[in-house]
Protein backbone atom coordinates (compact mmCIF):
# COMPACT_ATOMS: atom_id res chain seq x y z
CA UNK A 1 0.00 0.00 0.00
CA UNK A 2 1.27 3.45 -0.89
CA UNK A 3 2.04 5.81 2.00
CA UNK A 4 1.45 9.52 2.47
CA UNK A 5 3.37 11.39 5.15
CA UNK A 6 1.18 14.14 6.65
CA UNK A 7 3.22 16.88 8.33
CA UNK A 8 1.36 19.34 10.59
CA UNK A 9 2.13 20.75 14.04
CA UNK A 10 -1.60 20.50 14.79
CA UNK A 11 -2.30 16.77 15.38
CA UNK A 12 -6.01 17.34 14.78
CA UNK A 13 -5.51 19.11 11.43
CA UNK A 14 -3.01 16.49 10.33
CA UNK A 15 -5.31 13.63 11.31
CA UNK A 16 -8.25 15.20 9.46
CA UNK A 17 -6.19 15.47 6.25
CA UNK A 18 -4.83 11.95 6.62
CA UNK A 19 -8.28 10.50 7.34
CA UNK A 20 -9.69 12.22 4.26
CA UNK A 21 -7.05 10.54 2.07
CA UNK A 22 -7.39 7.13 3.73
CA UNK A 23 -11.18 7.20 3.31
CA UNK A 24 -11.12 8.00 -0.42
CA UNK A 25 -7.83 6.55 -1.73
CA UNK A 26 -5.61 3.52 -1.22
CA UNK A 27 -3.08 5.64 0.69
CA UNK A 28 -1.98 4.81 4.22
CA UNK A 29 -1.34 7.95 6.28
CA UNK A 30 1.64 8.34 8.61
CA UNK A 31 2.28 11.50 10.60
CA UNK A 32 4.96 13.98 11.67
CA UNK A 33 4.60 17.26 13.57
CA UNK A 34 7.42 19.30 12.02
CA UNK A 35 9.97 19.27 9.21
CA UNK A 36 12.79 17.62 11.15
CA UNK A 37 10.58 14.76 12.27
CA UNK A 38 9.30 14.49 8.69
CA UNK A 39 12.81 14.03 7.24
CA UNK A 40 13.50 11.24 9.73
CA UNK A 41 10.21 9.61 8.79
CA UNK A 42 11.02 9.82 5.06
CA UNK A 43 14.33 8.02 5.68
CA UNK A 44 12.62 5.38 7.80
CA UNK A 45 9.27 4.89 6.07
CA UNK A 46 10.01 5.85 2.41
CA UNK A 47 6.58 7.43 1.75
CA UNK A 48 5.29 7.86 -1.79
CA UNK A 49 3.93 11.37 -1.11
CA UNK A 50 4.39 14.15 1.44
CA UNK A 51 1.52 16.46 2.45
CA UNK A 52 2.74 19.33 4.62
CA UNK A 53 1.51 22.42 6.39
CA UNK A 54 3.53 25.60 5.82
CA UNK A 55 3.62 27.21 9.27
CA UNK A 56 5.44 24.89 11.71
CA UNK A 57 8.11 25.19 14.41
CA UNK A 58 11.64 23.79 14.08
CA UNK A 59 11.49 23.51 10.27
CA UNK A 60 8.64 25.08 8.29
CA UNK A 61 7.03 23.79 5.11
CA UNK A 62 9.26 25.84 2.80
CA UNK A 63 12.41 24.50 4.44
CA UNK A 64 11.00 20.98 4.30
CA UNK A 65 10.28 21.28 0.55
CA UNK A 66 13.87 22.40 -0.06
CA UNK A 67 15.28 19.54 2.04
CA UNK A 68 13.10 16.92 0.35
CA UNK A 69 14.02 18.24 -3.11
CA UNK A 70 17.73 18.00 -2.19
CA UNK A 71 17.74 14.63 -0.43
CA UNK A 72 14.65 12.76 -1.69
CA UNK A 73 13.96 14.19 -5.15
CA UNK A 74 11.69 11.28 -6.10
CA UNK A 75 9.18 12.10 -3.32
CA UNK A 76 6.63 14.76 -4.39
CA UNK A 77 5.43 17.33 -1.84
CA UNK A 78 1.97 18.92 -1.68
CA UNK A 79 1.44 22.02 0.47
CA UNK A 80 -1.54 22.80 2.68
CA UNK A 81 -1.86 26.59 2.76
CA UNK A 82 -3.74 28.88 5.12
CA UNK A 83 -4.82 32.45 4.48
CA UNK A 84 -1.82 34.74 4.96
CA UNK A 85 0.80 32.23 3.81
CA UNK A 86 0.58 33.07 0.11
CA UNK A 87 4.13 34.43 -0.30
CA UNK A 88 5.70 31.38 1.35
CA UNK A 89 3.53 29.07 -0.77
CA UNK A 90 4.82 30.67 -3.96
CA UNK A 91 8.41 30.30 -2.71
CA UNK A 92 7.79 26.65 -1.91
CA UNK A 93 6.35 25.95 -5.37
CA UNK A 94 9.42 27.54 -6.92
CA UNK A 95 11.64 25.48 -4.62
CA UNK A 96 10.21 22.14 -5.69
CA UNK A 97 6.71 21.50 -4.31
CA UNK A 98 4.48 19.60 -6.75
CA UNK A 99 1.21 21.39 -5.92
CA UNK A 100 -0.76 23.05 -3.15
CA UNK A 101 -4.27 22.98 -1.69
CA UNK A 102 -5.75 25.78 0.46
CA UNK A 103 -6.80 24.32 3.80
CA UNK A 104 -10.30 25.66 3.37
CA UNK A 105 -10.63 23.55 0.18
CA UNK A 106 -9.20 20.27 1.51
CA UNK A 107 -12.53 18.43 1.34
CA UNK A 108 -13.02 19.45 -2.30
CA UNK A 109 -9.52 19.34 -3.77
CA UNK A 110 -7.14 17.26 -1.64
CA UNK A 111 -8.03 13.78 -2.91
CA UNK A 112 -7.93 14.74 -6.60
CA UNK A 113 -4.67 16.65 -6.15
CA UNK A 114 -2.99 13.81 -4.25
CA UNK A 115 -4.06 11.15 -6.74
CA UNK A 116 -2.94 13.23 -9.71
CA UNK A 117 0.46 14.09 -8.21
CA UNK A 118 1.02 10.47 -7.17
CA UNK A 119 0.12 9.19 -10.64
CA UNK A 120 2.42 11.73 -12.30
CA UNK A 121 5.22 10.84 -9.88
CA UNK A 122 4.91 7.13 -10.68
CA UNK A 123 4.82 7.81 -14.40
CA UNK A 124 8.01 9.84 -14.23
CA UNK A 125 9.76 7.51 -11.78
CA UNK A 126 9.34 4.41 -13.92
CA UNK A 127 11.39 5.67 -16.86
CA UNK A 128 14.89 4.21 -17.10
CA UNK A 129 16.07 4.50 -20.70
CA UNK A 130 17.70 7.64 -22.00
CA UNK A 131 18.20 8.15 -25.70
CA UNK A 132 21.60 9.84 -25.76
CA UNK A 133 21.79 10.12 -29.55
CA UNK A 134 18.29 11.51 -30.11
CA UNK A 135 18.31 15.12 -31.29
CA UNK A 136 14.64 16.09 -31.10
CA UNK A 137 11.20 14.54 -30.59
CA UNK A 138 8.17 16.12 -32.26
CA UNK A 139 4.73 14.78 -31.35
CA UNK A 140 1.22 15.85 -32.27
CA UNK A 141 -2.00 14.78 -30.54
CA UNK A 142 -5.68 15.41 -31.22
CA UNK A 143 -7.70 14.95 -28.03
CA UNK A 144 -11.44 14.66 -27.44
CA UNK A 145 -13.02 16.36 -24.44
CA UNK A 146 -12.87 13.28 -22.22
CA UNK A 147 -10.39 13.50 -19.29
CA UNK A 148 -9.46 9.81 -19.55
CA UNK A 149 -7.01 10.68 -22.34
CA UNK A 150 -5.01 13.14 -20.24
CA UNK A 151 -2.94 10.85 -17.94
CA UNK A 152 -1.56 8.62 -20.74
CA UNK A 153 -0.75 11.59 -22.98
CA UNK A 154 0.94 13.48 -20.14
CA UNK A 155 2.82 10.32 -19.14
CA UNK A 156 4.05 9.94 -22.72
CA UNK A 157 5.29 13.54 -22.74
CA UNK A 158 7.00 12.97 -19.39
CA UNK A 159 8.74 9.95 -20.91
CA UNK A 160 10.08 12.10 -23.73
CA UNK A 161 11.36 14.75 -21.31
CA UNK A 162 13.03 12.06 -19.24
CA UNK A 163 14.66 10.55 -22.31
CA UNK A 164 16.26 13.88 -23.19
CA UNK A 165 17.07 14.80 -19.56
CA UNK A 166 15.20 18.10 -19.56
CA UNK A 167 14.67 17.94 -15.79
CA UNK A 168 14.94 15.62 -12.80
CA UNK A 169 12.20 13.38 -11.42
CA UNK A 170 10.65 16.14 -9.33
CA UNK A 171 10.67 18.40 -12.38
CA UNK A 172 8.79 15.77 -14.38
CA UNK A 173 5.99 15.84 -11.81
CA UNK A 174 5.84 19.65 -11.86
CA UNK A 175 5.73 19.87 -15.68
CA UNK A 176 3.14 17.09 -15.74
CA UNK A 177 1.03 19.10 -13.32
CA UNK A 178 1.32 22.21 -15.51
CA UNK A 179 0.32 20.22 -18.61
CA UNK A 180 -2.67 18.80 -16.78
CA UNK A 181 -3.86 22.29 -15.82
CA UNK A 182 -3.43 23.57 -19.40
CA UNK A 183 -5.28 20.62 -20.94
CA UNK A 184 -8.14 20.76 -18.45
CA UNK A 185 -8.52 24.49 -19.13
CA UNK A 186 -8.52 23.85 -22.90
CA UNK A 187 -11.27 21.24 -22.54
CA UNK A 188 -13.48 22.77 -19.87
CA UNK A 189 -13.11 26.52 -20.36
CA UNK A 190 -12.15 26.41 -24.05
CA UNK A 191 -14.11 23.72 -25.87
CA UNK A 192 -16.96 23.31 -23.38
CA UNK A 193 -17.15 27.03 -22.53
CA UNK A 194 -17.64 26.43 -18.80
CA UNK A 195 -17.32 29.51 -16.61
CA UNK A 196 -14.70 29.91 -13.88
CA UNK A 197 -17.38 31.38 -11.58
CA UNK A 198 -19.42 28.17 -11.74
CA UNK A 199 -16.32 26.10 -10.98
CA UNK A 200 -15.55 28.23 -7.91
CA UNK A 201 -18.97 27.51 -6.34
CA UNK A 202 -18.78 25.65 -3.03
CA UNK A 203 -21.12 23.00 -4.43
CA UNK A 204 -19.72 21.83 -7.77
CA UNK A 205 -22.68 19.63 -8.66
CA UNK A 206 -23.93 22.13 -11.26
CA UNK A 207 -20.46 22.44 -12.79
CA UNK A 208 -20.02 18.68 -13.07
CA UNK A 209 -23.54 18.23 -14.50
CA UNK A 210 -23.01 20.92 -17.14
CA UNK A 211 -19.63 19.42 -18.07
CA UNK A 212 -21.21 16.04 -18.79
CA UNK A 213 -24.09 17.61 -20.72
CA UNK A 214 -21.84 19.64 -23.00
CA UNK A 215 -19.66 16.64 -23.80
CA UNK A 216 -22.76 15.22 -25.52
CA UNK A 217 -24.12 18.40 -27.14
CA UNK A 218 -23.23 20.20 -30.34
CA UNK A 219 -21.11 22.19 -31.02
CA UNK A 220 -19.11 21.34 -27.88
CA UNK A 221 -18.83 17.56 -28.42
CA UNK A 222 -17.15 17.88 -31.82
CA UNK A 223 -14.43 20.26 -30.69
CA UNK A 224 -10.92 18.96 -30.19
CA UNK A 225 -7.74 19.93 -28.35
CA UNK A 226 -4.58 19.98 -30.48
CA UNK A 227 -1.24 19.40 -28.78
CA UNK A 228 2.15 19.86 -30.43
CA UNK A 229 5.23 18.89 -28.42
CA UNK A 230 8.77 19.70 -29.58
CA UNK A 231 11.43 18.37 -27.22
CA UNK A 232 15.18 18.69 -27.68
CA UNK A 233 18.14 18.42 -25.31
CA UNK A 234 17.79 22.17 -24.65
CA UNK A 235 14.08 22.56 -23.95
CA UNK A 236 10.52 21.24 -24.20
CA UNK A 237 7.98 23.40 -26.02
CA UNK A 238 4.26 22.59 -25.84
CA UNK A 239 1.61 24.33 -27.93
CA UNK A 240 -1.98 23.56 -26.88
CA UNK A 241 -4.92 24.88 -28.91
CA UNK A 242 -8.64 24.41 -28.36
CA UNK A 243 -11.55 25.11 -30.73
CA UNK A 244 -13.53 27.31 -28.35
CA UNK A 245 -14.26 31.02 -28.87
CA UNK A 246 -11.17 32.09 -26.91
CA UNK A 247 -10.79 35.10 -24.61
CA UNK A 248 -8.73 38.24 -24.17
CA UNK A 249 -5.47 37.18 -22.48
CA UNK A 250 -4.99 40.75 -21.24
CA UNK A 251 -7.82 40.31 -18.73
CA UNK A 252 -6.30 37.27 -17.02
CA UNK A 253 -6.15 37.85 -13.24
CA UNK A 254 -2.83 38.04 -11.44
CA UNK A 255 -2.35 34.51 -10.01
CA UNK A 256 -0.05 35.87 -7.29
CA UNK A 257 -2.73 38.12 -5.82
CA UNK A 258 -3.71 36.72 -2.38
CA UNK A 259 -7.40 36.52 -3.33
CA UNK A 260 -6.60 34.47 -6.43
CA UNK A 261 -4.36 32.04 -4.55
CA UNK A 262 -7.46 30.90 -2.69
CA UNK A 263 -9.31 30.10 -5.92
CA UNK A 264 -9.25 26.81 -7.81
CA UNK A 265 -8.89 28.59 -11.16
CA UNK A 266 -6.22 30.93 -9.83
CA UNK A 267 -4.28 27.93 -8.56
CA UNK A 268 -4.09 26.43 -12.06
CA UNK A 269 -2.61 29.57 -13.60
CA UNK A 270 -0.15 29.91 -10.71
CA UNK A 271 1.06 26.33 -11.15
CA UNK A 272 1.53 26.81 -14.89
CA UNK A 273 3.48 30.07 -14.52
CA UNK A 274 5.56 28.75 -11.60
CA UNK A 275 6.51 25.40 -13.08
CA UNK A 276 7.24 26.54 -16.66
CA UNK A 277 9.96 28.95 -17.80
CA UNK A 278 7.84 30.70 -20.41
CA UNK A 279 4.06 31.04 -20.86
CA UNK A 280 2.35 32.93 -23.71
CA UNK A 281 -1.07 33.10 -25.38
CA UNK A 282 -2.06 33.84 -28.94
CA UNK A 283 -4.12 37.04 -29.45
CA UNK A 284 -7.44 35.16 -29.50
CA UNK A 285 -6.72 33.25 -26.30
CA UNK A 286 -7.42 29.75 -27.60
CA UNK A 287 -3.77 28.72 -27.89
CA UNK A 288 -1.12 28.65 -25.19
CA UNK A 289 2.61 27.96 -25.55
CA UNK A 290 4.54 26.75 -22.51
CA UNK A 291 8.28 26.16 -22.39
CA UNK A 292 10.50 24.24 -19.98
CA UNK A 293 14.25 24.77 -20.44
CA UNK A 294 16.92 22.36 -19.39
CA UNK A 295 18.73 23.55 -16.28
Amino acid sequence: MAKVLVVDDSPLDGFLAGSLLEAQTDLEAIYAQDGKEALESIRREAPDLVLTDLQMPEMNGLELVEAVRKNFAFVPVILMTAHGSEDIAVQALRSGAASYVPKKNLAQDLVDTAERVLALSRAGRNQHMVWECLGEIVSQFVLTNHPAYLPPVIGHLQDQMNQLKICDKAGLVRVGNALHEVLVNAIEHGNLELSSELREASDRTAYIKLTEERRRLEPYRDRRVFVTARISHAQAVYVIRDEGPGFDPAILPDPLAPANLEKTTGRGLLLIRTFMDEVSFNPTGNEITIVKRRK
